[in-house]
């Protein structure tokens, strides 16, 4: 079964927990009932949203991920569980253990990964596909030379095509929808590495000593073609968005249901991400060379 995204954005809105039932409310009204069980992101949009203490562990207990915004709708923090693998401190000790050799190998994949989707994106059309099909083989174990920087500011030159873009997290639209959209993801990145027993505080290539989730940042990296094919399909249709309203959200977050083909695997990208996690596990313990990536 597919689990769910649940997103509050709306005020006054009363979240709790009742027979292992997430319940929301609004003006004292009840809006939905859902199985904790069946929650796979609790994503929280709105500053004026009231929460019992049981809404959180309980789903934690049922392995889902909270996210917090702030006013600005960018993530405020997020809420993983503690325990959700059987095998979690032999499989924490070999993440732990990793090789440099290992992990600059693994960098290289993911980056080279990240370059193809896109190059694909951008389009065999577009005057930067074939320099950024130039650029991927370049990518060297780490990536010392930042071949994945110089890929970026080529694709996003050419992002939207005839409109002029600039990537900022707090630049104008489609921005907010890219963020938004990156949100979701590096939640259910999170969600499925502490799901394979891995610690998403602990990196590949991303160090930070107050980013409590360095490895979900090195994994999400080529799964953000899915949210940038999404964005650029809705502004292309809609135009700038300056607010995000829930049928915008609602269509960002059908990223995640998304059909992805990763190392024979045909289905929703939310599972394909446990795949993708699994095989970075195995990648720890030495059962594996290469991480399962996504192909778009």
């Amino acid at each position: 079964m597919i689990k769910r995204i649940v997103e509050i954005s709306s005020a006054k809105t009363w979240l709790s927990v009742k027979y292992g039932q997430l319940i929301i409310k609004q003006d004292g009204e009840q809006l939905a009932s859902i199985p904790c069980e069946d929650i796979a992101v609790l994503l929280v949009d709105h500053r004026g949203t009231t929460y019992t203490h049981s809404v959180f562990t309980e789903l934690l207990d049922a392995g889902a991920a909270v996210v917090l915004c702030n006013g600005n709708h960018h993530p405020a923090g997020m809420l993983l569980p503690l325990e959700s693998n059987s095998v979690q401190t032999e499989r924490f000790r070999l993440q732990i253990e990793a090789k440099e050799p290992v992990k600059k190998r693994l960098w290289k994949q993911i980056v080279q990964a990240k370059i193809k989707h896109q190059a694909r994106i951008a389009g065999k059309d577009s005057d930067v596909y074939k320099s950024l099909m130039v650029l991927r083989p370049r990518v060297r174990s780490g990536d010392p030379s930042n071949i994945e920087a110089q890929a970026s500011r080529k694709f996003w030159r050419v992002y939207l095509q005839d409109v002029t873009f600039r990537r900022n997290a707090d630049g104008p639209p489609p921005n907010n929808m890219l963020n938004y959209g990156y949100t979701v993801v590096r939640a259910a990145v999170a969600r499925a590495l502490c799901s394979a027993g891995l610690l998403p505080s602990l990196g590949i290539h991303h160090r930070n000593r107050y980013n409590a989730f360095c490895l979900a940042d090195d994994l999400v990296e080529p799964f953000r073609g899915f949210v940038e094919s999404k964005v650029r399909d809705i502004f292309q249709n809609s135009g700038p968005v300056d607010d995000l309203d829930q049928p915008t959200k609602a269509r960002l977050l059908e990223v995640l249901y998304e059909e992805v083909n990763i190392a024979g695997f045909r289905g929703p990208l939310m599972v394909g991400l446990h795949r993708t996690a699994a095989s970075l596990q195995r990648c720890f313990a030495g059962e594996q060379k290469l991480v399962d990536l996504p192909e778009i």
